[in-house]
């Protein structure tokens, strides 16, 4: 068997070893064995299963199956989280940590029972709301601390502190205040504050896309996926990184977390990548950059776009078909500058015969693309995410079951890997679960106070109402907040403060939320704390610093684009075709500029004033207008021309050129 057959099929197993050691350090998730475990796994799958049932059935009104997800989701939050970073891998829950779990549980059922008086004598709080409300607030904030960090929850304390002091504070953000009973039960005992749209989100969408994307990985869509994207693009230039591209691409946007999926599938792509001749420290970058781009692209495009499909009161569906093309332009530059780099360094792609067969691979899985294939059409016809999502899971596990059966495969098998996958997807969810709770305790705060209208002023004022000032104003922002905050959070927090600011300044608001969203991603490339990059260094063994600019440079296009399409409303599908389709095809000339200028290499490595040439048409090319389109055109047609005269003459490696690259050349 081919050595790639073997990687994809059995893992680089020294690699998936340490991915999982640097997925456990990142998340700190405590571990549990016999008994123990067996009654973790039975809450996991039963919180999944009713998380299945509520999107068939709906049985329950809004408040009450937001706290019912709560309920499922604290308890394993306190379950797997420790109360300390300090911690033996099979470590017995501690004292607090029970007392935690019970408390959130206990606290959760009892407004579950009565909610509806609760509801009723909204204004008039009894003294034993007070307390719970304040208890799970607390809780709450805990629970964020403990999955996501520190970062979160001290956002939340001090927009809580914001609305209990604001009497006393400078009378540019001073307000009339709110006592803690006020406070507390606004927060706690109501649909505005931990129980809002963000917690919605979470319990009606965000738990079933993550149970869907782990369902897929356990019956073997992983591995499918996968094979197809090394069979069409492991025979090109830098095969194996292409690939990388493509496959974590398109698990990153259904796992949701960009560190995640870079542990995960890059266990195999970045081994794979440096014994093709890749340094060490670019594989992991293309594994960082193209994980993290997974939460740009639709269909699922991780966790956030559910809450921005809420906040701008429109179908799920149009924010895919707005974010498609910018998407697709930011995963081209990065597949392309794979491409230029693996000529500039003279790289092959892998034999064909090492490579799995499109043939064969479809053979064997092509069952796997009808649940995704569902999912699409669902959501094109007009259904709910959850609804959607509901079905694409259905058909995914009775396709399995049907060529389990045909193939006579063991049905225990297949059976423990929809329970595996029942608990993963239910314990993959409480990370972004806790978020979006403390996510609900920022939004109540500044709902209550003011403070998104004062804010929105204050940016505007800033910028003196220019738009070109105000926007990286914005892009700072959420560079800054994301490198701390989960993405979910950090899209939450900033447009409650800055997309009205924006929209005032005559951006539409899917390209106000559009461009929070991308640069909320982009902390996760973006030194000095890019998590996905050290994570992707921690397996490829190599630089974390180097790692970081490398995987910056990768996604380099994605913190231009958002500026293309706040100018160009045809990026996101808004304007007549015409009109589209000139700004699609300027703005690939455009990407492709800047993929050759920022790796140095279109044909062959080019000189100082080629590279100048290719980024000032990347630019000029990336701007809205027939002045621009033209003048860029015609720079890129002159570097172009350059780069063909001096291949002709031999100056510089040509891009036929093969260089033998053995195993781990090139690392560092």
């Amino acid at each position: 068997m081919a050595e790639i057959e073997k990687a994809l099929q059995h893992g680089f197993e020294e690699e998936r070893k340490l991915g999982q050691e640097i997925l456990e350090k990142f998340e700190r998730v405590r571990t549990y064995k016999g008994p123990a475990n067996g009654l973790l796994t039975v809450f996991a799958v039963g919180a999944s299963l009713y998380h299945l049932y509520y999107a068939y059935a709906h049985p329950f009104f809004a408040l009450d199956h937001r706290t019912l997800h709560w309920f499922f989701m604290s308890i394993l939050v306190f379950a797997l989280y420790p109360l300390t970073k300090k911690h033996s891998p099979w470590h017995r829950m501690s004292v607090f940590d029970g007392i935690f779990l019970i408390a959130s549980g206990a606290i959760s059922i009892w407004l579950f029972l009565y909610s509806a008086p609760i509801m009723n004598r909204a204004g008039s709080y009894e003294p034993l709301d007070v307390v719970m409300g304040c208890l799970l607030v607390l809780l709450v904030l805990e629970a964020s601390r403990r999955s996501t960090g520190l970062s979160v929850t001290l956002i939340a304390v001090v927009f809580i502190l914001y609305a209990l002091l604001g009497p006393w504070l400078p009378d540019v953000i001073s307000h009339k205040g709110y006592s803690i009973k006020r406070l507390s039960t606004y927060l706690a005992l109501s649909t505005d504050g931990i129980f809002g749209v963000p917690i919605g989100v979470s319990a009606n969408f965000i738990l079933l896309f993550i149970l869907y994307g782990t369902l897929l990985r356990k019956t073997g869509a992983g591995e499918f996926f996968t094979d197809i994207a090394f069979a069409l693009t492991g025979w090109t230039r830098g095969g194996p990184a292409k690939a990388a591209v493509v496959s974590s691409t398109f698990f990153g946007m259904i796992s949701g977390s960009s560190v995640a999926n870079t542990v995960t599938t890059g266990s195999f792509t970045i081994p794979l990548m440096k014994r093709t001749g890749y340094p060490a420290h670019f594989a992991a970058g293309v594994e960082a950059s193209a994980s993290t781009m997974g939460q740009i692209m639709p269909p699922v495009m991780g966790a956030a776009a559910f809450i921005m499909a809420e906040f701008l009161a429109i179908p799920y569906y149009k924010v895919c078909v707005a974010a498609l093309i910018p998407a697709t332009l930011a995963f081209f530059a990065t597949f392309m500058q794979v491409h230029f780099r693996a000529v500039s360094l003279g790289l092959m792609g892998m034999p064909k015969s090492d490579l799995p067969s499109i043939h064969d691979t479809l053979t064997r899985g092509w069952h796997h693309l009808f649940s995704v294939f569902a999912l699409i059409y669902f959501l094109m016809e007009d259904y709910s995410p959850e609804r959607a999502v509901f079905w694409a899971i259905a058909v995914t596990i009775l396709t399995s079951l049907v060529m389990a059966v045909t193939k006579r495969k063991p049905l225990k098998d297949f059976g423990l890997s929809i329970l595996d996958g029942l608990r993963e997807g239910a314990i993959g969810s409480v990370q972004v679960a806790a978020a979006c709770a403390a996510a609900g305790i920022i939004i109540g705060s500044i709902t209550m106070t003011g403070l998104g209208l004062k804010f929105s002023s204050f940016v505007v004022d800033a910028s003196q109402g220019y738009l070109f000032l105000a926007l990286p104003f914005t892009m700072i922002a959420c560079l800054f907040l994301g490198m701390g905050v989960p993405t979910t959070a950090q899209y939450i927090i900033i447009t409650s403060l800055v997309a009205p600011a924006l929209a005032e300044m005559g951006v539409l608001a899917i390209a106000a939320h559009l461009f929070i969203l991308y640069f909320g991603t982009r902390a996760d490339i973006t030194p000095p704390v890019a998590l996905a990059a050290y994570a992707g260094a921690g397996i490829a063994r190599s630089d974390p610093w180097k790692t970081g600019l490398a995987a910056f440079q990768l996604g380099i296009a994605g913190f231009i684009i958002p500026f293309m399409f706040v100018y160009a409303p045809e990026l996101l599908m808004i304007g007549s075709w015409p009109s589209i389709l000139l700004a699609v095809c300027t703005a690939t000339f455009g990407v492709v500029a800047l993929a050759a200028a920022v790796q140095g290499c279109l044909m062959i490595r080019t000189t100082w004033y080629e590279r100048i040439a290719l980024m000032t048409a990347a630019l000029l090319l990336i701007k809205p207008g027939w002045m621009t389109d033209m003048a860029g055109l015609a720079v890129f047609l002159l570097a172009s021309l350059s780069q063909a005269l001096r291949k002709r003459k031999g100056n510089g490696p040509a891009a036929t050129e093969v260089h033998a690259v053995k195993p781990h050349a090139h690392e560092d």
